[in-house]
């Protein structure tokens, strides 16, 4: 077994320093969570329920989750796609990764990104 990195360790713990420091920044990843997932089940895309800042959003489909997460990453919105191996065949998806220093504004246009490069792509209606 490999030991952490003094430089990992050091910066978790500061980390964990400031989430008791900083209330505020618990609600504001809560809030950005839930303006993001919120924006895409609209759009129509169907996302896996939980109760954690990462929104795996399912398509299904293997090329098509690719060509989503290239789209995105044209338009701004940097996302990872995750497909077999490293997810069940047939279970690909989508993995956004939400943070509280998101603005709305920033939240809003990866919502948008998400309806014009899905609806481009056919992903969804």
């Amino acid at each position: 077994m490999n030991t952490l990195a003094p430089a990992i360790a050091g910066a978790t713990i500061r980390l964990l320093e400031l989430v008791d420091e900083l209330p505020e920044l618990r609600s504001r990843i809560r809030e950005n969570t839930e303006r993001f997932k919120a924006g895409v089940r609209e759009a129509g895309f169907e996302i896996v329920a939980g109760d954690t800042a990462i929104v795996p959003i399912m398509l299904y489909d293997e090329p098509l989750t690719v060509r989503l997460a290239d789209r995105l990453l044209e338009e701004g919105v940097y996302v990872v796609g995750f497909s077999y191996p490293v997810v069940p065949k047939g279970r690909a998806r989508i993995r956004v990764q939400l943070s509280a220093i998101h603005a709305r504004e920033e939240i809003d246009r990866a919502v948008n990104a998400f309806k014009h490069v899905g609806r481009e792509l056919k992903a969804i209606a």
